[in-house]
C-alpha cells in the first residue's frame, strides 16, 4: 500500500495526489471540475511530463491510467467535439 502523497501539477496548479496512478478522466476533473456531469461530445486532450522512469512523457486517453510521480506535469486541452 502507498501512502505517500505526491504533489502533480495540472495546467500550472498543483494538487495533492494520494494514489499510486491516476487516470484520464481523474486529471481532466481536477482541470474541469464538471467534466463527468458536462456535455458528453466535449473531448480533452491529456499529455503529461516529467513521469516515471520508461515513460516520462506521452498522451493519457480516455480509460488510460498512468502512475504519478512528485512534481508531475499534466497539461488538458479541450480538443472540441469528438
Amino acid at each position: 500500500m502507498n501512502d505517500k502523497t505526491v504533489t502533480i501539477i495540472v495546467e500550472g496548479t498543483p494538487h495533492e495526489w494520494p494514489k499510486e496512478l491516476i487516470s484520464y478522466e481523474q486529471v481532466v476533473t481536477l482541470e474541469v471540475p464538471a467534466y463527468p456531469t458536462q456535455n458528453p461530445k466535449i473531448s480533452y486532450s491529456v499529455k503529461y511530463k516529467r513521469g516515471q522512469g520508461s515513460k516520462p512523457e506521452g498522451v493519457l486517453a480516455p480509460g488510460e491510467s498512468v502512475k504519478v510521480k512528485d512534481q508531475m506535469i499534466f497539461s488538458v486541452s479541450e480538443t472540441g467535439e469528438s
